[in-house]
């Protein structure tokens, strides 16, 4: 199998390189960073490539995972839009030939309603709260010849986005969080999501959108009390109403706007309500097409990540 990767230099793409050059396989890495160590992908060969960019010539491939894009909630949408929507049609122009695996997010779904044991019909949404969700439903879009998968909320080893906003959260003895610690959650480890992204690129089905995640929802205070836990944090999930925490964040989105501020304020309206409600998808279409066996949720050795 040869395997093209983009966005190799991330969390995501550098763990699919690893598991795919384990394999045995002939894996190219992409990315838009100018050089990465070999290790973070597995010793595969890498390339410098802005998808927004010109291209030099591409070697030929059987499969890619596309694993570039955007995945900030905050900045100037117009990047974010280039970045998701322009870059994902580019990847797929660049290899026309091969099976193209489109790793999407659960946020392409409704995010003012909670999201109830969602099937992969429920999305595209009418609206969302940034350029982010609606980007990422943008790029399925122009897809015509794609496996797409959506996994929600990825953690990991050398996750940057998950665990660092949770232990971010934490104020002395107690970590705060939004809503009641009773929603259920789907979380997807990015073992599993490389699992799913693998599977996708070998076979057995050439298209299709599909949810990833863990094997089963988590109850929220339940994940966070392990987060901590493994990390030898002394402290206590403090939970503060939805509605309560929700007009606070979109004052502190419009006053960083105002500033001009690049960097995210630590309360935006899409990390409030990402975990606040029910967010859990329905795997089953995974399972039987693709033949997605997940592990369970779980932060063992979340101490060194």
């Amino acid at each position: 199998m040869r395997l093209g990767v983009t966005g190799a230099s991330g969390f995501v793409g550098g763990a699919v390189c690893r598991a795919a050059v384990e394999r045995g396989w002939e894996v190219r890495a992409f990315g838009r960073r100018p050089s990465v160590e070999p290790g973070h992908v597995g010793g595969a060969p890498y390339t410098s490539w802005d998808l927004l960019g010109d291209r030099s010539r591409l070697p030929e491939v059987d499969a890619v995972v596309h694993c570039a894009g955007s995945v900030t909630d905050w900045g100037a949408p117009s990047a974010i839009w280039a970045a998701n929507v322009d870059g994902t049609r580019n990847a797929a122009a660049a290899f026309p030939e091969a099976r193209f695996v489109h790793v999407s997010t659960a946020s392409v779904y409704d995010p003012f309603l909670p999201t109830v044991m969602a099937t992969e019909d429920r999305a595209p949404a009418r609206g969302y709260v940034n350029a982010y969700g609606a980007s990422k439903a943008a790029a399925e879009g122009v897809l015509d010849r794609a496996v797409v998968l959506r996994p929600h909320a990825i953690y990991g080893r050398g996750d940057t986005t998950l665990l660092p906003r949770v232990l971010g959260a934490v104020r002395g003895r107690r970590l705060l969080a939004v809503g009641d610690g009773r929603q259920r959650i789907s979380l997807t480890s990015v073992d599993n999501l490389v699992q799913a992204c693998l599977l996708a690129a070998a076979g057995p089905v050439e298209r299709g959108v599909f949810n990833v995640t863990d094997a089963e929802p988590v109850v929220l205070d339940d994940a966070l009390r392990a987060i901590l836990r493994e990390r030898g944090i002394d402290a206590e999930p403090y939970y503060l109403p939805l509605a309560l925490v929700e007009p606070l964040a979109v004052v502190a989105e419009s006053a960083f706007r105002l500033l001009g501020r690049a960097r995210p304020p630590r309360l935006t309206r899409y990390a409030v309500g990402h975990l606040a409600v029910e967010r859990t998808l329905d795997i089953t279409a995974a399972r039987d097409r693709l033949g997605y066996r997940p592990a369970a949720t779980s932060f063992a050795g979340a101490a060194d990540w």
